[in-house]
């Protein structure tokens, strides 16, 4: 029996780079659109949808970004933060995620006076509603974002400590990378580090390996978001490798934002077969229309990828965790197990 959609989508999975502003439901948007009455470009669900997604087009990282306008004209309230978060991880558990970090910037949902612990308590509430329900595991990545001042990145990394066991798993810096690097965010980073916090950067993503470099030695980056160019050198991939720092990729993600040309150069593969520790993510489930079952089919047409390698992939998912060691552990033994009954019939 070979790995169909439905296999797929059953086994366990970790979802580790996933952005709660670019993974709502259009019907949400739409309707929080009109509680708050906020006007959008369509109030017709399929239109929106083509305005608010990318699909199979390729576009600039920044033109992806400014997507996230739409999205965020509707998360200004407690409420609507709630509810996203909570929509979020109910979406990920039905399509066979058992541990989800959601990522987000507080201060991008201020523009309505929101103080910045409100957001992450909204979005905590969610997270526990969402938990209840179907008992789906969650944590909250703070992100600074690179094109806001470093003042701001210092503000949300005291933010990240004061809820630090209390529903915040780590820290991240998003955005557009040229003319805006990591080193600039440094000071942030070196409060997350003296505060034994996980902290994981999007890098080499849209630039090239000194991108991955800086988020590595100068701001002490464990894992690293996207990762995409550091096959362009050499030793810092082998670094990379012989310290097992994860790469957080996003197959379709990296295809929309013009990242790659085409999936057969993505360097995923070569990932793989170097046994880098690489995780599967969606990066965004709505303005890039997938979800993991996908992003993982993705994978296994385009790589003929075998029954172990996807196993592989996804044991790095909770191998990855932002989790305490004794927890990630325990939750690893129990993957391996579903996984070795699950692909026993397959």
């Amino acid at each position: 029996m070979k790995l169909t959609p439905e296999i797929i989508q059953k086994i366990p999975k970790a979802e580790l780079h996933c952005h709660l502003d670019g993974s709502l439901r259009v019907k949400t948007i739409i309707d929080l659109a009109k509680k708050q009455k906020i006007d959008l470009p369509s109030k017709n669900e399929s239109e929106l949808l083509k305005i608010v997604s990318v699909g199979n087009e390729s576009i600039t990282l920044k033109e992806y970004i400014k997507k996230f306008e739409i999205t965020l004209s509707v998360l200004q309230t407690p409420s609507s933060l709630q509810r996203a978060a909570y929509e979020l991880a109910i979406d990920c558990h039905n399509d066979g995620v058992r541990y989800l970090e959601v990522r987000f910037s507080p201060v991008l949902h201020t523009k309505f006076g929101m103080k910045l612990s409100e957001t992450i308590e909204a979005v905590k509430k969610g997270l526990k509603n969402a938990y209840n329900e179907c008992r789906i595991l969650t944590g909250i990545i703070v992100c600074g974002i690179r094109h806001i001042s470093p003042e701001k990145s210092l503000e949300l990394a005291k933010l990240s400590t004061q809820y630090k066991n209390k529903g915040v798993v780590g820290f991240d810096l998003a955005g557009a990378e040229e003319n805006f690097p990591a080193k600039e965010h440094r000071e942030a980073f070196y409060l997350i580090l003296n505060n034994n916090i996980n902290s994981t950067i999007h890098a080499g993503e849209a630039f090239g390996p000194k991108s991955i470099h800086e988020a590595l030695h100068i701001c002490g980056a464990k894992r690293i978001g996207h990762g995409t160019r550091v096959y362009q050198d050499n030793d810092l991939l082998n670094y990379i490798n012989d310290h097992r720092i994860p790469l957080e990729i996003c197959l379709t993600s990296n295809l929309n934002t013009n990242t790659v040309k085409t999936i057969q150069k993505h360097p995923f593969l070569k990932y793989i077969k170097q046994k880098v520790r690489v995780t599967l993510n969606t990066d965004n489930r709505l303005i890039s229309k997938t979800n993991l079952s996908n992003e993982y089919q993705i994978a296994i047409d385009n790589f003929n990828l075998e029954k172990n390698d996807i196993k592989t992939i996804i044991v790095n998912g909770f191998k990855s965790a932002f989790l305490p060691h004794q927890k990630r552990v325990a939750l690893v033994d129990q993957i391996v197990e579903e996984l070795d009954s699950e692909f026993s019939f397959c």
